[in-house]
């Protein structure tokens, strides 16, 4: 008998243009705060948090973190492929980052879409309404055009970021449970869990031993 700690791992790509928040929502979905200024991501930053999608079922999301400059698109493009999921971003106050949205959305699903990803799309920095360029029903009629799911987030208020992140895990076991998606030998974007003997458990807590997943 095992005590799973993860029932399966999944693989997200964040894409959008550079400056729209993908490294703010990312510290603050996996460390719980905000910080105001963050270092340009160089090539792909990797994040991992565990999300319980429904009682007594945990997936761990390894997320990765990738830059929007165009200089670094050929690196971004080598990622998609192991990605179960896709969130493309965009900044509310930045009208072009939207308008790019197309650009990032056919661009992720002529490399993804052999695995069927699912994506979702977020207006990023929905707390500074006072310099907003586009508006809330601007971006959810893209996503619906798509037949994306969408969200309005602020990595500075947390508004909106546990759901969605909570949406694409939960989006992706209901796929996965219902046979679009598979555990496939030399893909990586979905893996079966990690799990511990039950007698190991006992033991280290027992031993008031602290373990990490």
């Amino acid at each position: 008998m095992t005590d799973p700690m993860f029932e399966y791992q999944f693989r997200l790509i964040l894409i959008g243009d550079s400056t729209v928040g993908k490294s703010s929502l990312l510290k603050y979905f996996t460390d719980g705060k905000f910080e105001e200024a963050c270092d340009p991501t160089v090539g792909v930053d990797f994040y991992a948090r565990l999300v319980e999608i429904k009682p007594g079922v945990r997936v761990k999301l390894q997320m990765w973190d990738t830059a929007g400059q165009e200089r670094f698109r050929s690196i971004t493009r080598s990622y998609y492929r192991n990605s179960v999921g896709v969130i493309i971003a965009y900044d509310i106050t930045k009208r072009h980052s939207f308008e790019n949205l197309k650009v990032w959305y056919e661009e992720a699903r002529e490399h993804i879409e052999a695995h069927k990803a699912i994506f979702v799309i977020l207006g990023h920095k929905s707390d500074a309404e006072e310099q907003r360029q586009v508006t809330f029903r601007e971006g959810k009629r893209f996503a619906e055009m798509h037949g994306l799911k969408f969200f309005e987030t602020s990595a500075k208020t947390g508004q909106n970021v546990e759901e969605a992140f909570a949406e694409i895990a939960k989006d992706t076991y209901q796929h996965l449970q219902e046979g679009h998606i598979k555990i496939e030998q030399g893909w990586d974007g979905v893996k079966a869990g990690y799990a511990k003997p039950k007698d190991a458990v006992h033991l280290a807590e027992g031993q008031g031993e602290s373990r990490c997943c």
